[in-house]
């Protein structure tokens, strides 16, 4: 329970951080702006091509006598822009973390600045990043299919797919969500996917404190461009806690002399407080 409200409580410091930094704020919300403009003008065109793509799945309808061969289609094109529309709502998140990968690197680290005991910055090149980027988006999307898939079958359980088949659609989403939004910071401390996925799972109530609220927020499509950028500051935060970094002064500490023969050169030593970083 009390990493239950300490995730819902990173959440909420998040808010608070670009709200006090409202530069930032208004930064973090290009990528989703951008990414939000791009699916309403795919969705438009979705809904506008519907029709005529229920028309085309149809041809042995063409002799049906009305109004089954309309309610066919009609029916037929509701799935397919309902179909788009869930996508959407399931890669949202991903497709701007990938889109805003520059922005919400910077953002991370001017939270790490401001917090004290920032990492030192990965010295990699940007498409690298990117490419990176994609392919944990991708991790990510694998196992929420899987898990959906799974899902999906349990909804005909009758009562049991009515009720607590969709909490745990929530549950599993959020999860995922916290997965996706502290991968940036993360990365940042070098720490490879699948061992964020175990970590987070290993502290299960916090990213569920985290992440169930922002899914529950994240359907309404304008909240996700104004609450981004605080849930990419409150997930650097909830990093913090994941994978603590070395105190500035064990940072700053000179290397030993490895000319003195006695004295072994620590090569590859991982950085105090994050065992998956090295100097």
């Amino acid at each position: 329970m009390r990493d239950l409200v300490a995730g819902m409580k990173y959440l909420v410091e998040g808010q608070r951080w670009v709200g006090r930094h409202g530069r930032w704020w208004g930064f973090g919300m290009l990528p989703a702006l951008l990414t939000l403009v791009g699916y309403v003008i795919a969705l438009a065109f979705l809904g506008a091509w519907a029709k005529d793509l229920a028309d085309w799945a149809t041809p042995f309808a063409d002799h049906w006598g009305s109004p089954w061969r309309e309610l066919l289609r009609d029916a037929l094109a509701a799935i397919v822009f309902g179909g788009g529309l869930l996508l959407s709502l399931l890669t949202f998140t991903a497709v701007t973390l990938v889109v805003g990968q520059p922005f919400y690197e910077a953002l991370c680290a001017e939270v790490d600045e401001t917090e004290g005991d920032a990492p030192a910055a990965p010295d990699t090149a940007l498409w690298r990043e990117l490419l990176t980027a994609v392919r944990d988006s991708l991790y990510v999307l694998v196992r929420v299919a899987a898990f959906g898939v799974v899902l999906f079958a349990c909804g005909f359980i009758p009562v049991v797919g009515q009720t607590v088949v969709p909490a745990l659609g929530f549950l599993v989403s959020g999860f995922f969500m916290t997965v996706e939004l502290t991968a940036v910071a993360l990365q940042r401390r070098r720490v490879p996917q699948p061992e964020r996925i175990r970590l987070l799972r290993a502290r299960l109530g916090l990213a569920l404190g985290f992440g169930t609220p922002l899914i529950l927020a994240f359907l309404v499509p304008l909240v996700t461009v104004l609450a981004m950028p605080g849930a990419v500051a409150g997930a650097t935060l909830l990093a913090r806690d994941l994978v603590p970094t070395a105190p500035q002064e064990e940072r700053e500490r000179p290397a030993p002399d490895v000319s003195a023969p006695d004295v072994p050169t620590p090569t590859g030593s991982p950085v105090p407080g994050n065992p998956y970083a090295t100097p």
